[in-house]
């Protein structure tokens, strides 16, 4: 199984750690189109504060991340899982695991980014600001940029089972599975239910959405179950006590899961 998350735009600092090393990190047919970036963008903050707080898109509180983005080649690293934060990775709490989730957890789970393409959340990577939304320069729109890279990698990493796609629409954009990869790719919606006047109303919330799918990834991770299609995630997340809609038949790969509280 492989878990495509995607990031958070809050990210922890590195405290102490080695440097960047692209050669050390998951997917190495990335680090092309990694260097391209990673060079566009430290000499674009390195130039001019203003110009790089209008193209990432920064407010006057954000100028700190400009000068951040400076420094990412001698930066500290962490562990991607240590790096990114947010209600998703919150909930998931990767340094809590067990021995055994880690693992899989190691071996499962990519980050997709507007900086690294995607990373395994035990590579090393220091603290950044990159949106999928932002256009470079030169690079162009970071979506658009990804898919020759993307399309290149990750249909050999996706392997022969199931792809959990968990992506926000942005980082959704820079890959999306065809053929093979793609009738094996299962999605998640969260939808919180709630009785107004007695009529059950529902509604993506985004809150709930990334707190649930964090839930959903650890669960998964725990458990050691290995869904190979989206009907048997569908019945793996039933027995984990998740209320599914839909019974995930050979063309059904978009799950409900229904949540009443955060």
């Amino acid at each position: 199984m492989l878990v495509l998350l995607p990031p958070s735009e809050g990210k922890a600092e590195g405290v102490r750690g080695r440097p960047l090393d692209l050669d050390a990190l998951s997917l190495p047919g990335l680090n092309p189109a990694r260097e391209t970036v990673l060079e566009e963008l430290v000499s674009l903050c390195r130039a001019d504060e203003e110009k790089a707080r209008a193209v990432l898109g920064l407010g006057e509180g954000l100028r700190g991340e400009v000068a951040k983005n400076t420094r990412l080649r001698t930066a500290p690293t962490r562990p991607a899982g240590e790096i990114y934060t947010g209600v998703l990775y919150d909930a998931l709490e990767p340094a809590t695991l067990s021995p055994a989730a880690k693992r899989r957890a190691a071996r499962s789970l990519l980050v997709f980014s507007a900086l690294w393409g995607a990373v395994g959340v035990t590579d090393r990577i220091p603290s950044y600001r990159l949106s999928a939304g932002v256009k470079l320069p030169g690079t162009g729109g970071l979506g658009a940029f990804w898919r020759g890279p993307m399309e290149s990698v990750l249909p050999e990493a996706a392997g022969g089972g199931l792809v959990l796609d968990l992506r926000s629409s942005a980082y959704a954009s820079m890959w999306k599975p065809k053929g093979e990869p793609a009738r094996r790719t299962a999605t998640v919606r969260v939808l919180q239910s709630r009785l107004v006047d007695g009529v059950e109303k529902r509604s993506v919330v985004s809150h709930f959405n990334k707190a649930t799918k964090g839930r959903i990834v650890r669960a998964l991770l725990e458990s050691g179950a290995a869904p190979k299609t989206p009907a048997a995630l569908a019945g793996t997340l039933r027995e984990l006590g998740y209320t599914v809609e839909g019974d995930a038949g050979p063309d059904t790969r978009a799950l409900d899961v229904i949540v009443t509280e955060l």
